[in-house]
Parts: structure tokens; C-alpha cells; sequence
């Protein structure tokens, strides 16, 4: 992936110049361009998924379906707007714009592209940079917490809290960990600024290995694959998008801190999450594959990497990795919180220090016995890499010891892996003829049940078989016999 450098790559420097009428139009344009791929994304999803699950998807609002997620915000928008008597209104109020407005500051410091000619003025596709451009964009999704802890908070309910308090535990622990990932790309690039990070990926490579040159990759998901990993695994989990969509597991929390909202609000909610799915989607563009620039083949063309056609090589990045999200959603099954937890402190924590401190190691000792990119990597990076899997081996080996030793032994014949069956403790007949615990049969209803009439139709018997428990649906008249043992 030899990438052609631009003449027109902006840097610090190129901001804080443009006349005001410039500057709107650039923020028009970022919140235009997020709304679009926020309708974009939905649709995206529905109809990924719905061709993963040999399904139709969307197929009425619009040309194939393609203005449902319109024809849903529109829905939400008109929809009549419920507040809990128990909510703590200015919070409840406040809860999703606080989540919100966050995720479309992050993506001020994106680079969109190069300094191209706005109304005949020279301007970066870029609305504003940093030299700590990386660092506003973690400061900003780190901001979009107190939004969800607020809202379940402020709703006066159980379930909501819970759903926060979840939420906030995890994307707390996610964000320690993609804040770790991009440790190394600093490293290597020398910056913190967005810009700059995408010039740093722009030519390829000069590679010496043994006298040999050659010119290998720029982007840093090739130099850097444990970064890349580790970002692609925490901003799923930052995220809270399926198989980590824990705050919002309808099995265990209704629907998490959203639960007690209805109408724009909910629909604020749901819009800061697909903002933030573009946003991380767009960094891992920035940081990891190049960012606006072209990939080889295409760099080849000489305007590639100039004018207006960097937008459309970022957009498909972008489209890429949120069809990754989409992918994991309809494939991998959601994990337990504990499992999930624990993963991130034990797992991906630790091995993202561990892969700075070698990526450090490497440059240092680069630097300072002037060695080679060859030489560095098989006299430091493979005695690295060789102790790493080694500590991962001895780690398994420990953890699996038990299992090992009672497979073992069991092999031999001296045990039996297998505990004996525990049976639930001796109980009462349920209803004469049927099963009791005692015989070790788990209660089961009874099978001879008749539905109630609804309560909306005019009072009258219910038809049930002999000896049935039946309901007339009124709660003043019903009269209910019970069954006892003789």
C-alpha cells in the first residue's frame, strides 16, 4: 500500500485563517454530513442484516426501502412526548442533548480531506485541528457518559439506573483501552494532530533489511496490527454495539438507560449512538488506514489524492468499518457483563501496555544503535514477540490447571468428572395425579388451562374442562378455587 503524497496536505499552520462565511459552511456541512450518514447507517444496517438473515429488510418507504430510517425520525419526532412522574425533569430534559452534542464536537478535528477552493477560498477539508486533535476526540466521547448516566438517573427507575450505571462502567473501561491502542500510532507519527497523522501515512515505507531496501506499507494497521486490534475491539465495546450492547440487553434491562424515554428524546439516544459509530469509524480511518488518502492501487492516478475525490476514498472507509460493526451484530451472540468486564482489565489492557512498552523498545533502541528496520525487528522485535507467547502459554497452562488434572484423572478411571444430578428439594403435589418434586420432576404448569375472555368483551362464563382454574377477566367477580393435596 504505497500511498502518493499530496502537495496540497495541510497542516496546523492552514487553521484558524478562514473568514467566517468559510467557517460556517464547514459547520454546516459537518452536521449535514453526520445526519446523512446517520440515515444512511440505519438503513445500512437493516438491510445488511435482513441479507445475512435471508430476509427482505425495508421495502416500502421510498425506492427499495431506502427512506425508512427518514420516514422513523420523522415518527419519533411527532410522537407524543411522555415524562415519568418520578423523573427529575430539567435532568431528564438535559440527559440526551448532553449525550448528544458531544459526538458532533468529536468530529470537528476529522480531516476530510485536502486544501482544496471553496468560492475561490483556499481552505483544508477540515473544520479545525489541535496539535492534541486525537485527544479532543477522546475528551468528547469521554463527555457523552454523563448524558447516559443522567438519563437513567433522572428517570425515577430501576431498570434505567442499572442500565447507566452498567453503561458507564463499560465504556469507562473500553475508553482506557482505545486510548491505549493509539499509544503507538503517537509513537510513530511523532503527533497528536489529526492532520499530521494522516501526513505521517502518506509515502511508503523506505524498509533496510540487511542492505537490502525496498519500500513497504505507511498505513499503520499494517505497521501497527496489535493497535489496530485492540482499537477495533475496545470502540465496539465503547460503543455499546452488538455483542457488547450490554446496557441495552432487553433480557436483563428492558432497554437499559432509554427505557423511560419516548418521542425526540429517544430519538437524541439513539442518534448520539450512530454518530459515534461514524466518528470511531472515521478515526480508525485517520489513525490506522490512511485517512483521506487514496489506497494503492488507485494512489497510482496522480489526482487521486487532490481535489475533491480524498471525500469519496474517506467515505468508503468509513462505509467499510461500519459494515464491520454491522457484521459482528449479525453474527457473534452478546456476551455476559462478567465475561465482558473481565476481558477488557485482564485481556486487552495489559496486553495494550505490554505492546507499548515493545513498540517503544523498538524505536529506542532503533534510534540509538542506529540499526536498521531489519535488523531492529529480528533482534528486538522477535525476542519480544517469543517471551510475549511464551507468558500467553504459561498463563493458559496455569488457568486450565484444574481442568487439566481432573481430565487427567478421570482418564485414568480414579473419579468421575461428572457430578450425580441434583434434583430440586421434595414439595407438595401441585394438583392430584401430577408430578411432585419429591419424584424429581420440576414443577411444570398444568396442562389443562383454559385463556380468560378479555376484558373487553361483555361478561360471560368461561368454558373450561372440569376441575380447570379459570378466570372470568374481571378483578371484582373472579372467584379462584385451589387445588390442595388430600
Amino acid at each position: 500500500m504505497i500511498l502518493a503524497a499530496a502537495a496540497n496536505q495541510p497542516t496546523l499552520e492552514d487553521f484558524g485563517n478562514d473568514v467566517w462565511w468559510i467557517v460556517l459552511i464547514k459547520v454546516v456541512g459537518v452536521f449535514v454530513v453526520l445526519v446523512l450518514l446517520t440515515l444512511f447507517a440505519i438503513v445500512f444496517e437493516r438491510k445488511v442484516v435482513a441479507r445475512m438473515q435471508q430476509r427482505i429488510g425495508p421495502n416500502r418507504v421510498g425506492p427499495r426501502g431506502y427512506l425508512q430510517s427518514l420516514a422513523d425520525g420523522l415518527k419519533l419526532a411527532f410522537k407524543e412526548d411522555i415524562m415519568p412522574a418520578m423523573a427529575d425533569k430539567p435532568v431528564y430534559f438535559l440527559a440526551p442533548v448532553l449525550a448528544t452534542v458531544p459526538a458532533f464536537l468529536a468530529f470537528s478535528v476529522i480531516p476530510l480531506g485536502p486544501v482544496v477552493s471553496i468560492f475561490g477560498q483556499q481552505t483544508p477539508l477540515q473544520l479545525t485541528d489541535a496539535p492534541i486533535g486525537v485527544l479532543i476526540v477522546l475528551a468528547c466521547s469521554a463527555m457523552g457518559i454523563y448524558g447516559i448516566v443522567l438519563g437513567g438517573w433522572a428517570s425515577g427507575s430501576t431498570y434505567p439506573l442499572l442500565g447507566s450505571l452498567r453503561s458507564a462502567a463499560q465504556m469507562i473501561s473500553y475508553e482506557i483501552a482505545m486510548g491505549l491502542s493509539i499509544v503507538a500510532v503517537f509513537l510513530y507519527a511523532g503527533s497528536m494532530s489529526t492532520s499530521e497523522i494522516v501526513a505521517a501515512q502518506a509515502d511508503g515505507n523506505e524498509v533496510s533489511f540487511f542492505g537490502l531496501e525496498f519500500t513497504g506499507p505507511s498505513w499503520y494497521a499494517v505497521l501497527l496490527p496489535v493497535s489496530f486490534v485492540i482499537y477495533a475491539i475496545a470502540v465496539v465495546g465503547e460503543t455499546n454495539r452488538a455483542p457488547f450492547d450490554l446496557p441495552e440487553a432487553e433480557s436483563e434491562l428492558v432497554g437499559g438507560f432509554h427505557t423511560e424515554y419516548s418521542s425526540l428524546k429517544f430519538a437524541l439516544f439513539f442518534l448520539a449512538e450512530y454518530i459515534n459509530m461514524v466518528t470511531v469509524s472515521a478515526l480508525a480511518a485517520t489513525l490506522f488506514l490512511g485517512g483521506w488518502r487514496a489506497p494503492w492501487p488507485i494512489s497510482i492516478w496522480d489526482g487521486a489524492n487532490s481535489g475533491w475525490w480524498p471525500l469519496l476514498w474517506f467515505f468508503l472507509k468509513v462505509v467499510a468499518a461500519l459494515f464491520v460493526f454491522i457484521w459482528l451484530r449479525g453474527t457473534l451472540p452478546r456476551l455476559r457483563y462478567d465475561q465482558f468486564m473481565r476481558f477488557g482489565w485482564k485481556v486487552l489492557v495489559p496486553v495494550a501496555f505490554a505492546w507499548i512498552l515493545a513498540v517503544a523498545t523498538m524505536r529506542a533502541v532503533a534510534r540509538e544503535a542506529n540499526l536498521s528496520t531489519g535488523q531492529v525487528a529480528l533482534f528486538v522485535g522477535v525476542p519480544i514477540a517469543l517471551l510475549v507467547i511464551a507468558g500467553l502459554l504459561l498463563a493458559s497452562r496455569a488457568s486450565n490447571r484444574d481442568t487439566r488434572l481432573a481430565a487427567r484423572e478421570a482418564a485414568a478411571g480414579s473419579n468421575h468428572p461428572t457430578e450425580p444430578e441434583v434434583l430440586p428439594p421434595p414439595g407438595p403435589r401441585r394438583r392430584p395425579g401430577g408430578p411432585s418434586r419429591a419424584e424429581g420432576g420440576f414443577p411444570i404448569p398444568p396442562m389443562d388451562l383454559a385463556v380468560p375472555p378479555s376484558p373487553r368483551l361483555h361478561r360471560r362464563d368461561a368454558v373450561a374442562p372440569e376441575g380447570a382454574v379459570v378466570g372470568t377477566g374481571r378483578r371484582s367477580t373472579a372467584t379462584i378455587e385451589e387445588d390442595v393435596d388430600d
